[in-house]
């Protein structure tokens, strides 16, 4: 309890986030907005600077980290679906900037690499993102980032377990239209 009492001193709204009672508390929406302020930087420094979406970056990254990989390991670490993934994945190759191959055995799966101009792209990109990101972290005192990434590590692994629970039972039914079904007449 002094550890919490201690966060609630120094961080006054740390109590808010265990008990919201508004947006602004939510620790979701705060994450999210700070990840679009961030990303939005990022997204503009590969659009505009490399001609490339936020998605084809990230595909061009992990493919340039990991090297081949199937599309349905490559939509798994993106946390992708396998359509977003195909149609990221189809313009990477129209830009030649990625090759696509349908695996021996299994013909429904592909193999994806980066093609020679898509590690020549990553090679320019990756030092501008990363100098991007390492400004970013400007704002956080260094002898904080340890307990920042420490936190970032549980919040994924939290997620992961209460998703592996089943907390959420809700689910889009992306067949018939998903969130984009017709609402009843009458409201809700």
């Amino acid at each position: 309890m002094q550890g919490t009492q201690q966060a609630a001193d120094v961080f006054p709204d740390a109590d808010a986030l265990r008990a919201p009672r508004s947006l602004d508390d939510l620790l979701l929406y705060r994450l999210a907005r700070a990840v679009r302020t961030g990303s939005g930087l990022a997204t503009r420094l590969v659009e505009g600077g490399f001609g490339i979406t936020r998605r084809e970056w990230g595909m061009i990254a992990t493919l340039a980290q990991h090297g081949e990989m199937r599309s349905s390991t490559l939509a798994g670490h993106l946390n992708l679906d396998r359509v977003r993934t195909s149609r990221a994945l189809r313009g990477l190759v129209e830009k030649k900037l990625a090759t696509r191959r349908q695996d021996a055995d299994d013909r429904r799966e592909v193999h994806v690499r980066l093609s020679t101009a898509g590690q020549q792209l990553y090679d320019r990109a990756f030092p501008r993102v990363a100098a991007l990101n390492t400004e970013l972290l400007q704002g956080i005192a260094p002898a904080h980032l340890g307990v920042f990434l420490q936190c970032l590590k549980q919040l994924e692994e939290r997620g992961h377990a209460l998703s592996a629970q089943g907390v959420v039972m809700e689910k889009a039914d992306r067949r018939a239209g998903g969130t984009r079904h017709r609402w009843p007449v009458g409201g809700v």
